[in-house]
Order: structure tokens, then sequence, then C-alpha cells
């Protein structure tokens, strides 16, 4: 043997174990990445709908203290009881609220002097006298009048373990209608709520929108800005996000102690601050994300032991796979270094014939197979896209010469009414129709290849509602009575009823409208032109059928005229004007309006027969198909 070979089964081995080893840790590896992902999508949603439910409750247990409030404002014992029964009404009071309620205040408000109180110290803070008239205005207090203002911790008589104070005040009147007192109340609305492992309803953080921090688990936090804080970036993308009604998900680093890495989700609520009327605060629900990845250490646990396990069973797995595929060659080799079964009759072994080979050639042949169909398919675009080229530049000569035509009779006519070479007035008046004709004709074309253009781009769009359709067939016969008569054509039309309303966009039908009828009158030296109008009630549609006995069209090329830039005949010496985008923007529009058209022809000189169906409106009862 020579020096430096190995047997194929050894490098097989070999080769299968550098495969498949690194693969099975990828794996590992990437059902531990969706996993984590998994537990951080449950947190974004758990916080989330957690910092909404805790702004609910703080908006709930604010209304709750005002209604509460204005109550007792208005109660007979603060308006007529003597001291001693509105102390004993203010204790039954602060018990009866269901939210922590630190003290209950009534203030003289010409002395500024406590009548009653639950607390040995005043409530902190001014009296905002001037937002209350001096006389009661309405029958009873109005939640308004009540003013409501933060209490920041550093003006806390006594430490708290919730970190969100607020101080509300409400106008006590008289028997005469006279302000004569002030009813102060001093209310908690959080309380530390401490985040066990595995749990995603966090603590609460409550921020203005001018970025104090007005609630948080570390009372050093409370009234500090935002901006001082180390992810002020994130906190400020966080409050934009808020403020504009999202509700989602972030990362911060730095709102708790030693740099822990958080997960939060956030909502707002509007802020019950009288100051603050028009602003939010917004509400955090925060977690460690330790926390919320806290099943990951059993997941963890248990991956190891299956990447152990799943190593063992994968090394047993490729010795048995190795020698498998090892052995037919291993046969051959055998064979063939006998000289002896050189000149014997048995055959070769065929244990090494194996079968995935002859799979393979199978895929290989139907993957040639496949390159051939699409090598078809690419000539096939490749003759597609040069006809359209075709196509457009057709068009292009075909619309130089639509728009050179308008455009030279408008400047010759303006030309000659502008060189005085008319003889009279009504000469004159004359030109400029012929030059106002052309100016509309020329629009049209205009209009046409703008339409186009939208329709490529995907931005033409329609604006349905319930329309009726028989004033607006009526309008279009009457724009082409004139063109009908020059031509001699005769106009059959059935009774049409006195409404039949159907969805559609009434500016865009007509357009259609006009572009079908208007096809027929040109199309058509001699003959009729019939109007017909049937409901069909299996498909609950309106179909508006316009058929003449004009020139016709060959079968081959029916399909074709509803493509953009295609005519039957699309030379500038043609007997028809056109660009050829009627019958493409017509199909568009109508398809638009969930509707459908339809052209066909018996062939050439046998006339034309265009079908537009558009649904009906439900409900509607009018016109029934008489078939």
């Amino acid at each position: 043997m020579i020096l430096g070979q190995s047997s194929f089964r050894r490098i097989l081995l070999s080769r299968l174990l550098l495969v498949s080893v690194p693969v099975l840790l990828m794996g590992v590896y990437v059902t531990y990445r969706k996993a984590r992902s998994a537990f951080l999508e449950t947190a974004r949603q758990n916080l989330t709908e957690s910092a909404v439910r805790k702004g609910q409750s703080i908006h709930q247990s604010i209304a709750a203290l005002q209604a509460n409030l204005v109550t007792a404002s208005d109660s007979v014992v603060l308006k007529l009881g003597s001291m001693h029964e509105q102390q004993t009404f203010l204790e039954q009071l602060a018990k009866r609220l269901p939210t922590q309620i630190q003290c209950v205040q009534l203030i003289d408000t010409a002395t500024g002097q406590l009548t009653a109180s639950t607390c040995g110290t005043a409530i902190a803070g001014p009296l905002k006298l001037a937002m209350w008239s001096n006389e009661q205005t309405q029958l009873l207090t109005h939640p308004d009048t009540i003013y409501v203002q933060w209490l920041p911790p550093t003006q806390l008589s006594e430490p708290a373990e919730n970190q969100l104070t607020l101080i509300m005040t409400s106008p006590v009147y008289d028997s005469q209608g006279q302000l004569r007192q002030a009813l102060r109340l001093q209310a908690a609305l959080l309380s530390e709520e401490p985040v066990a492992p595995g749990s995603l309803s966090g603590y609460p953080v409550v921020i203005s929108q001018s970025g104090t921090i007005l609630a948080h688990p570390l009372a050093k936090r409370v009234g500090r800005q935002i901006q001082q804080e180390a992810d002020a970036d994130r906190l400020n993308s966080l409050m934009r996000n808020a403020i504009g009604g999202r509700q989602d998900f972030l990362h911060l680093f730095s709102l708790d102690k030693d740099g822990v890495e958080l997960v939060a989700g956030y909502g707002s609520i509007p802020s019950p601050v009288t100051a603050e009327k028009g602003k939010k605060w917004v509400i955090l629900a925060v977690s460690p994300l330790k926390a919320a990845l806290s099943p990951l250490v059993e997941i963890r646990q248990v991956l190891g032991y299956m990447v152990l396990a799943l190593i063992v069973a994968t090394v047993l797995a490729i010795l048995y796979i190795s020698w498998e595929l090892a052995r037919p060659v291993e046969q051959l080799r055998d064979y063939a270094l006998n000289r002896e079964n050189l000149h014997s009759k048995e055959p070769i072994p065929l244990n090494f014939k194996i079968r995935e080979f002859n799979q393979l050639a199978i895929a290989i042949q139907e993957m040639v197979q496949r390159l051939q169909t699409w090598g078809e398919e690419l000539v096939c675009s490749w003759k597609e896209a040069q006809n359209a080229n075709r196509l457009k530049s057709e068009f292009l000569a075909t619309t130089s010469h639509e728009l050179r035509t308008p455009l030279n009779g408008i400047i010759g006519c303006l030309h000659i009414v502008k060189e005085d070479y008319c003889d009279s007035r009504a000469e004159e008046i004359d030109f400029l129709q012929q030059a106002e004709n052309a100016a509309i004709h020329l629009l049209d074309i205009i209009n046409d290849i703008l339409d186009i253009a939208k329709i490529e781009a995907g931005k033409l769009s329609v604006t349905l509602e319930s329309t009726d359709l028989i004033p607006i067939v009526q309008e279009v016969v009457y724009l082409q009575s004139l063109a009908l008569q020059r031509k001699g054509l005769s106009l059959k039309t059935a009774n049409f009823p006195q409404k039949l309303l159907v969805l559609a966009d009434p500016l865009k039908l007509k357009q259609v409208l006009l572009n079908v009828l208007g096809n027929a009158v040109k199309f058509t030296e001699r003959g009729s032109i019939e109007i017909a109008i049937q409901r069909r009630e299996a498909t609950q549609q309106v179909c508006i059928t316009v058929k003449d006995t004009g020139i016709g069209i060959d079968l081959k090329q029916q399909e074709k005229l509803f493509r953009p830039f295609v005519m039957v005949d699309g030379s500038t010496t043609r007997k028809y004007g056109g660009t050829g985008l009627g019958l493409a923007i017509s199909r568009n529009l109508i398809e638009l309006m969930k509707g459908s058209i339809a052209l066909s022809s018996p062939g050439l000189s046998q006339g034309t027969t265009v079908e537009i169906c558009l649904p009906l409106m439900e409900g509607y009862e009018g016109l029934v198909d008489s078939d």
C-alpha cells in the first residue's frame, strides 16, 4: 500500500463525522436560539399587555378617586356638619376608598388652616384657588374642577413603599353656595411588586410626557429626567412610540441597578395632572431579561444531555452507514484483485449497483428537461419582448402622427385667425371651433396615454359607489348622436328602465361607454348600432351590450385588442385614427370596478359585439332579464 493513502471506508467515516457533528451542534444551537426567541416573544406580548393593564388600572383608580372626591365634596356633612362630624366623615372616607389613602384633609380656604385631617401634617403643595369660582355655578361639583398634581417623593413626610403619589383637591361650597373649604386627598397608586423568576408581569415604571420618572421601584430614580439615564436614546424612542399610541417592546440596560439587561413593554394613558391636560403618561412593565428567560436554564441542561446522546448515536449510525456504503466498493475491489475471477464466467457482483445512482441519473435527466423547458420559455419571453418593443415602436409612430394632426390643425386655425385672414366674425368663430375640437381630440389622446401609464405603474384607481346606470347610458348616446347622424347610422335601443343601480365609478364608467360606443360608430360605415341592457339573476350582474354592423375583427386579432398599443391596423396611413389604448384602458377600469368586458366578432365585415357586465347593488329590485 502506498504511504499517505487511506481506505475508502476510513475517508467516508471521517467525512461523515466532519459533516454530521457540526450540523448536529448547529441544529442544537438553532433550536436553543429559537426557544430563546419564543420566550422573548412571549415576554414581549405579556409585558406589553401588562403595561396596558397597569395603565388601565392607574387610570381607573384615578377616575374612582375623582368620583368619590366629587361625591364627598357635595356631602351634607362637609357643608353643614360640625368639626367632629367632618373629622369622622374623613376617617370613614379614607377607609372606604379602594386605593391606598395616605391622608385626607379639609382646609379653610379663607385662613388656610386645617379643619379636619386624617394625618398629622398638612399635605404638601399650595392650594390652587384661582381655578375655582367663589360661588357655586352648578348644582353638583363637576370632576373637571378637581385639581390633580403629582407629589415628588422628596416632599413626602414619610418614605412610602409606592413611588406614585397624587394629590387631588376639590372645592367645598356651603349651603349658601359660597366657597368655604377645600377637600384634599393624598393617594398612593402603586405599590412595590417583586418580580419572581419566570414572571412576565414586570414591575411598573411611570414616566411623564416631559421625561420625568414619576414612579420606579428604586426611589432614587423617581424625579429624574430620562435624559440623565445611560439609555436616554432608547427611552426617548420609547416615549415617542408610546405617545404616538403604539404598544410595543424594548430592551433596556440602565433603568435598573447594576446595569442589568431589561425587557420592557409599554403603553400610555392620558395624564391626570391638571397642569398637563392634553399630555400623556407612559406606563412601562419592566422585567429583568434573566427573569424572562429563566425557563431556558432547564432547557440548556436538557439540550446538553441531548447533545451527548445524539453524538454517541450519530457516531454509531455513521459507522453503520460507512460500512454499508463501502461494502459494495470493497467487494468490487476483491473481485478485481482476484485474477482468477477475470477469466471466470461468474458475473460481477451486483451489490455495487446502488439504486441511488440510478435515481440521480433520472433526476439529472429531469433537470435537463426542465432546463430545456426553461430555455424555450426564455426564447418565448424574448420573442414577446421583441414583439412588445415592436408594438411600442408602432405605437410611438402612430401616436406621433395622431398628435401631429390635431396640433397642425390647431396651429393652422390660430394662424389664420391671428393674421386676420378671415372675412367675417362668423368665419373666425368657425376656425376657433375647429381649433377647440382639435384641442379636445388632442386632450383625449393625452388622457389615454396618461391612463395607460397609470395602469402600468399600478396607480389607476376607481371610487365605487351606488350609480344609476340609465342616465349615464343616455348621456353617452346623446354625446354620440351627432356622429351617428353624420354617418347616417341608425341606433336601436331597448326600452330602458327608469332606474338601475350598479356598483361603479360614474366618471370611469362613462369613459368606458364613450370609448365602446365611439369605436362602434367609428368602425361602422353603414347599418345600425344596437344597445341593450339586461339583468342576470344568476350572477347578480347588469350587462350592457353594444352591437354594430361595422368592419368586424379577424378571429385571431380579437384577444390582442385588449393589450396596450395593439391595433388591427397600426400604420400611420390607416383609414381609422386612434392610439390602440381605448380597449386596454376600458378593460382595466371595468376590472377595477369588479366587472368584466368581452369582445366578439364572427369575422371581418360581420360586425362586432362588446359586452360590459357590472355588479348589481345588493337588495335592488330593478330590470329582470326576460330570457
